[in-house]
């Protein structure tokens, strides 16, 4: 159900390495919690984060989050088609509905975040 190739946060982001960067976006189950989104505040580039911290925000007909960074990093490319098309995060979470892609992350953060199992185990406990 969630990807393979991504490492999943307890906020539910997904983070997934593509060559020297960092793609982050929300999971599945985020973006259906959430319900349809309808604005995502993306980060200025060249922005500089540490793992945990707060990078963005997406807002839907149900409530506001934070988006966090899964790993440290910075910022070299966000996902502009959102500010027309918010509704890819629910259409297409892990693909065309991600946020923004980060450098120089460091694969120790990346190592302790969960694997596609734990992370749907994680889901189940959550939604019980």
């Amino acid at each position: 159900m969630y990807p393979e190739d991504c490492k999943y946060t307890e906020d539910h982001e997904w983070v997934r390495k593509e060559g020297g960067e960092y793609v982050v976006g929300i999971t599945a189950y985020a973006a259906e919690q959430l319900g349809d989104v309808t604005y995502v505040e993306l980060p200025d580039l060249e922005s500089e984060f540490h793992a945990g911290d707060t990078v963005c925000a997406v807002e839907s007909v149900k409530a506001a989050s934070d988006v966090y960074a899964p790993v440290s990093g910075t910022v070299s490319a966000t996902n502009s088609d959102l500010e027309e098309r918010p509704e890819l995060v629910n259409d297409s979470p892990y693909d065309q509905g991600w946020f923004f892609k980060l450098t120089g992350g460091k694969k120790p953060e990346l190592d302790k975040l969960m694997d596609a199992a734990a992370y749907e185990k994680f889901v189940m406990e959550q939604a019980e």
